[in-house]
């Protein structure tokens, strides 16, 4: 059984990733760190680790622990994948993994280094139904694929939540605009050219809050909007000459609505509803991962993926701030 190392006491972790890991086929929690060691001793004990360390270097310095996820603030995961990576632990890193395409060049060198699996925990590329609609676009069920829609969204104005902390990389884009453009990507294999933006920033955070946004992808366009201010939605749509695809419940499977895509022709003469029970993306994502990281066959986000994603994110940036479509 692989033996986990968690660096920190984050709620994602305890509340989704660490459950999965539980409930996985080849992995074990073996370790929990924190600098605050009752919260460390109390997830311990939640989840039956044998180790708590009161220092995330005292973790990755153990040689009771194969591989970490990290779950820090997001302006500390370069850091710490660097250092798990050169600790000779295998990493799985929240995401966004870093804040700028260039900082995952270290991380590749550094798994290159170091002979390591290092992948960022995008769970959706793991999950049912975003690997069925990859193969119905595949196979040309909808025919030619002309416009993505999507749509994130979600209400927070607490000043002490991290993803309205700049300081500690928040923003909308860094927590849920990577996912219309990973999952874009994912699904249609395609890069885009291009991206045009508009966004607006809260006065009091200095974090973006809401996001408009185009993607020339040659053969198709992707517009999309994510928000920290506004309702909660969710939703990705996928057009084309002969029909559309919706996911019902695109990011948060499971936890935010039915698992299931609607399949319709371009007549609406005839629609589909596939359904998928109890997908469980976090173990899929927990399972496939150790399983690459211990010799076996098993598809797996990479780094490369990576940086080719926060290029997106970063040229959208860049569009929104100079008002004009940027290269990226």
């Amino acid at each position: 059984m692989f033996r986990w190392g968690i660096l920190s006491t984050a709620r994602i972790g305890r509340d989704l990733v660490v459950p999965a890991i539980l409930e996985s086929e080849n992995g074990v929690v073996a370790a929990i760190a924190s600098r605050d060691g009752a919260r460390a001793e109390g997830m311990a004990a939640r989840f039956g680790a044998a180790r708590v360390f009161s220092s995330y270097e005292a973790l990755l310095a153990s040689p009771d622990v194969d591989g970490v996820y990290i779950p820090l603030p997001t302006s500390q995961h370069v850091e710490w994948t660097l250092r798990a990576a050169d600790a000779g632990k295998h990493v799985l890193c929240e995401k966004p993994i870093a804040l700028r395409a260039g900082d995952v060049d270290a991380l590749i060198a550094a798994r290159d280094r170091n002979g390591v699996l290092v992948s960022e925990a995008f769970m959706v590329t793991y999950a049912s139904p975003w690997r069925r609609v990859r193969a119905l676009l595949a196979e040309g069920r909808i025919g030619r694929l002309r416009q993505v829609q999507g749509a994130f969204s979600y209400w927070n104005r607490d000043a002490a939540d991290l993803r309205n902390r700049p300081e500690l990389g928040g923003g909308g884009l860094p927590d849920i605009g990577v996912y219309p453009t990973v999952t874009t990507r994912f699904a249609t294999g395609a890069e885009p050219l291009r991206v045009q933006a508009s966004l607006e920033r809260d006065p009091d955070f200095g974090t973006d809050v809401w996001a408009s946004v185009r993607a020339d992808f040659g053969t198709f366009e992707l517009s999309f909007y994510v928000s920290t201010q506004l309702a909660a939605r969710q939703s990705m749509v996928f057009h084309g000459d002969e029909g559309f695809i919706e996911l019902r419940s695109p990011f948060n499977t499971n936890r935010w609505g039915a698992e299931e895509i609607e399949i319709t022709d371009r007549a609406h003469t005839r629609s589909t509803v596939e359904r998928f029970q109890d997908d469980r993306q976090y173990r899929r994502e927990v399972e496939a991962f150790v399983t690459a990281a211990t010799g076996g066959a098993a598809e797996i986000f990479t780094l490369e993926q990576s940086r080719a994603n926060q290029m997106m994110i970063d040229a959208i940036y860049r569009a929104g701030d100079h008002d004009r479509w940027e290269p990226v």
